[in-house]
């Protein structure tokens, strides 16, 4: 039982930032039916700004501002080359993510370095004991920001005119235009929204996981898995396939091997894909004929 609970609050932790990342893959497909295989980069920008404007004596309210704010940019400069290439297939602009991708790294590698970094915890690093499992305040501080971000993005969508404009436009452009909608202004907040929730995660993770620059590319799978499991599109689906999938990484991780842990990943995507082709949580679109 103890060991149980001990891997759920591992699973937990981890998966709710699998969640952050498929919700920025849900909130950029939604708007401009493109997946954004860039997204981990975020991630990784965010841990490793927020580390090394650290390094450079920045305090952390400041410090973490900064990565969030370069990695929003780093979101727009993504939108300014998908509006420049409008007129592709959507393959094309897939690719053109990951190449964006290719292109983030291999910058933070010259900018930053190869080596891994670690931030303090941001709270008290005493483990907490509960029903005789441990677990560490920064691992909940992981949980309570991603719910807190989870209830702001539900807030945003439902409650304020700017959301609503937001879901308008991904439901349709033509439509949005009409009624006055900047549909350019929501995707550039869309892109740089979705950079931002990924730098957040980056940030509060990087304590309890260390990062470096190559750190974005299996979060970036295993958040699109989170995504394409709930169905994507679906922020809640995100957010329920990347908590599931950190559980179950967690309990293969612990009762059969680490070794076997990230293709969990990847064996629960074709399950889904197989059985489910929508995601658990997908639309269900109907044709009139």
């Amino acid at each position: 039982m103890v060991e149980l609970l001990q891997y759920s609050f591992g699973g937990l932790t981890v998966g709710f930032i699998y969640a952050l990342v498929g919700l920025g893959f849900t909130v950029i497909y939604n708007s401009s039916k493109i997946i954004n295989f860039s997204q981990g980069e975020f991630v990784m920008i965010g841990g490793m700004a927020a580390v090394f404007l650290s390094y450079a004596k920045f305090p952390f309210v400041l410090a973490f501002p900064l990565a969030i704010i370069l990695s929003a940019l780093l979101g727009y400069m993504l939108f300014k080359l998908v509006s420049m290439s409008s007129n592709s297939s959507v393959t094309s602009l897939i690719i053109l993510t990951l190449g964006y991708s290719i292109f983030v790294r291999g910058a933070s590698q010259v900018g930053f370095d190869k080596q891994m970094h670690t931030l303090p915890a941001f709270i008290s690093d005493t483990p907490i004991s509960i029903f005789g499992a441990t677990i560490t305040p920064q691992a909940i501080l992981v949980i309570v920001v991603s719910l807190c971000i989870v209830t702001g993005l539900y807030y945003l969508f439902n409650k304020t005119k700017i959301g609503k404009a937001m879901l308008a436009t991904a439901d349709n452009k033509d439509a949005a235009k009409l009624v006055g909608i900047s549909v350019k202004k929501i995707l550039i907040m869309n892109f740089m929204i979705s950079a931002g929730i990924a730098a957040i995660g980056g940030i509060v993770l990087t304590p309890i996981t260390s990062t470096n620059y190559e750190i974005g590319i299996m979060l970036g799978l295993k958040g699109f898995c989170a995504a394409i499991i709930g169905g994507i599109g679906n922020p809640f689906g995100a957010v329920f396939g990347g908590v599931v999938l950190g559980i179950l990484e967690s309990f293969v991780a612990g009762y059969l091997s680490s070794e076997y842990k990230d293709a969990v990943a990847f064996i629960v995507l074709l399950l889904i894909l197989f059985f489910f082709p929508g995601g658990l949580f997908g639309a269900k679109k109907s044709t009139r004929v």
